[in-house]
């Protein structure tokens, strides 16, 4: 539905609220009280109409308007509550009645929500069920045991994951959200529900992944399965995509990404310019029939009419599944994201209040009558919006809002499952979690900076605020208050992306960095495949010492060729060329004879080596907001003795793979520098 068209139906709803409660005032209203002690609940029943703030709530009105207090007795005055909640509630039976007539099968919605629950429960197994561990105790959800052909054992919860699993595969829902809580193991509990699924020859499952994952849920089927029990095939890049769809339709699962995903589907849809004009490219996933689709990390489509969320609901499946341990991060309309691609009938679709109209999609497309019935914008309402959006965005948790987020709460028991780290604490062994906070003063010269910059740039907010066009120039604001951030971190974050003209020449000058020994490189020669620098005699070393036929890159873990007769690299002109196009590293960027450390790099590096003080194999994860502090980083572990890997956005997938598989197996790689800013969907 467009936004225009959602306002439209809002307006309606609130004229048509603010009659009835003019009407109720009249003819409820207490007496009038005096001048002095104005009553709270009068006077918000006789409101007129207000002008709407931010959310939806009439602006000046506060939770106490919405919720009084008596002045005398100091507690909560129900009067107003009950009255605004039978207000409510008659407007929406009032328009419920007219629903009905057209659309009978909305009356029971909600009454059926229990039943609808029960009847999943018992499409259990009864064999399949594991006994309670206490069996004096009360019997807890019902669990189902690993399927023969999964080489892990279950823990406790993700038997009672496949159980529920499976039940909502069997039920009229056709799958859910599994929301447990990042590092649950909602990878291993899918694939065990894919291995005690019967399979559906020529109708594969497909799991959509974020890159960087990708090749993670690749490893974990491998790693995971009995030899020849899944035919994966990896749909990415050109070198693995297949364009036809019955030669996909041969696997069993099928692994890609929200990027080539909503690609193929901008590219089917929209078409994609070439030589020839523009071309409409058809999308294979969009002609497969897939039995099953799985999003991980689900809230990438959190944006309703965003392409990769539109290129997810035109999916043709029979089993639909949302994995994320964050379903809901700002606002409750996110959720809706998730309820639609699932197709949850009635709370995805679109109604009709005249006739029998319903659908999916908003069935307008700019028109100013509905495709498929010719009733006008006015007429149709999408059910999620008005039972459940709308009334928490107008009361929030007070009377009718209150009872939209009981009955969002319900539904969501219907068709999400989420455990947290705490709750099943036993069954995950993990030990307590501590949270220390540590506070360190800056150094002097550091300080001078840090005020510098601050004086700086309140000024310039303050001729923002002095000229009237702070909201104007928020990008501006936002930037003064990343730079002071960044000061915080490492000057050289601020002072090294400053314009050319605000450096010196032997600032800006590029350096070529060993990745070995990590000073200048003398003798530089460059690696074919990533392009990474070193000195001849350190990669003549490395090579000579590394004891395999096919040594990896010893920054980036790629396969790695390297010319050793080739002639000594020189840096690129930074004025022109190609160099003018990407800005080198930050490493390469500073004089390394004038290197200073900062107070927060020290004060990481002195908690690694207290880490590390009894147990040198400690493995430790250090994230950053900032791509080029973490060069700074790692620059210092490294010479500070601590080997490390990095993942940032600016790696490929392969890549990715190879850092993850660096840190996971091999011992003297003990901390891994990961960047905030990772795109998942990308």
């Amino acid at each position: 539905m467009s936004d225009g068209s959602e306002s439209d139906v809002e307006e309606e709803t609130e004229d048509l609220l603010e009659d009835d409660s003019t009407t109720t005032a009249s003819t409820t209203a207490p007496t009038p009280p005096t001048p002095a002690t104005p009553s709270p609940t009068a006077a918000t029943l006789n409101r007129r109409r207000q002008p709407r703030g931010r959310g939806g709530r009439a602006a000046g009105v506060s939770s106490t308007d919405l919720h009084p207090v008596d002045p005398n007795t100091n507690e909560v005055v129900d009067t107003h509550l009950s009255v605004l909640e039978k207000r409510y509630r008659r407007f929406l039976d009032n328009r419920h009645e007219r629903i009905y007539l057209v659309h009978p099968e909305l009356r029971t919605v909600w009454t059926d929500l229990d039943a609808r629950i029960a009847k999943r429960a018992a499409l259990v197994p009864e064999a399949a069920v594991v006994a309670p561990a206490d069996k004096d105790g009360p019997a807890g959800p019902p669990r189902m045991a690993a399927p023969p052909t999964l080489l892990l054992r279950l823990l406790p919860f993700q038997e009672e994951s496949l159980a529920w699993l499976l039940a909502q595969e069997a039920s009229d829902l056709k799958g859910g959200i599994l929301a447990d809580e990042m590092g649950m193991g909602k990878t291993i509990q899918i694939i065990s529900m894919l291995l005690a699924s019967d399979k559906h020859p020529g109708h594969p499952t497909l799991i959509i992944t974020p890159t960087v994952a990708m090749l993670q849920w690749l490893s974990e089927l491998t790693k995971h399965t009995a030899p020849g029990t899944l035919a994966v095939h990896v749909h990415h890049k050109k070198t693995g995509r297949v364009t036809d769809a019955a030669d996909l339709a041969r696997f069993d699962v099928v692994l890609t990404t929200y990027a080539l995903l909503e690609g193929d589907f901008r590219r089917s849809t929209y078409g994609s310019v070439r030589k020839a004009g523009k071309v409409i490219e058809p999308s294979v996933l969009q002609n497969v029939e897939w039995h099953r689709v799985v999003l991980d990390e689900a809230h990438c489509i959190k944006d309703r009419s965003c392409s990769t969320s539109r290129a997810a609901f035109a999916l043709k499946s029979t089993v639909r599944w949302s994995l994320t341990g964050t379903p809901l991060q700002n606002r409750v309309g996110e959720l809706y994201s998730l309820i639609r691609f699932m197709r949850l009938d009635p709370f995805s679709y679109y109604f009709c209040t005249q006739c029998s109209c319903k659908s999916l999609n908003w069935s307008f497309a700019g028109q100013r009558s509905c495709t498929d019935c010719g009733h006008r914008p006015m007429d149709h309402f999408c059910w999620w919006n008005s039972e459940v959006l709308k009334p928490i965005q107008r009361y929030g948790g007070f009377g009718p809002g209150r009872v939209a987020f009981e009955q969002l709460g319900r539904l969501m028991n219907l068709c999400m499952l989420r455990r947290t780290k705490l709750e099943r604490a036993a069954d995950l062994g993990l030990p307590p979690r501590i949270v220390v906070t540590r506070r360190d003063m800056f150094n002097e010269e550091e300080e001078d900076f840090y005020q510098s910059l601050y004086k700086e740039s309140k000024t310039r907010f303050q001729t923002y605020v002095d000229a009237g066009t702070v909201l104007s120039n928020y990008a501006h604001v936002f930037e003064l208050l990343t730079k002071m951030r960044q000061a915080a971190n490492h000057p050289y974050l601020v002072k090294l992306n400053m314009a050319p003209s605000a450096t010196t020449a032997a600032d800006s000058m590029q350096v070529l960095v060993c990745g070995i020994c990590h000073e200048e490189a003398e003798d530089a020669i460059v690696a074919a495949s990533c392009r990474h620098v070193f000195c001849r005699e350190d990669m003549h070393l490395y090579l000579s010492s590394s004891g395999v036929d096919k040594p990896q890159c010893p920054v980036c873990f790629r396969p790695l060729t390297v010319d050793m007769n080739q002639p000594t690299f020189e840096p690129p002109n930074p004025t022109g060329g190609t160099a003018a196009r990407k800005k080198p590293s930050i490493i390469n960027r500073m004089v390394l004879d004038r290197w200073r450390s900062s107070t927060k790099i020290e004060a990481l590096l002195e908690e690694l080596y207290r880490l590390r003080a009894d147990d040198k194999s400690i493995k430790s994860i250090v994230f950053s907001q900032y791509v080029n502090f973490l060069d700074l980083v790692e620059w210092r572990l490294l010479k500070g003795g601590i080997r490390c890997v990095k993942l940032d956005g600016r790696m490929s997938p392969e890549q990715r793979d190879n850092v993850i598989k660096a840190f996971s197996t091999n011992p003297q790689i003990t901390v891994f520098l990961v960047s905030l800013k990772v795109n998942p969907a990308e």
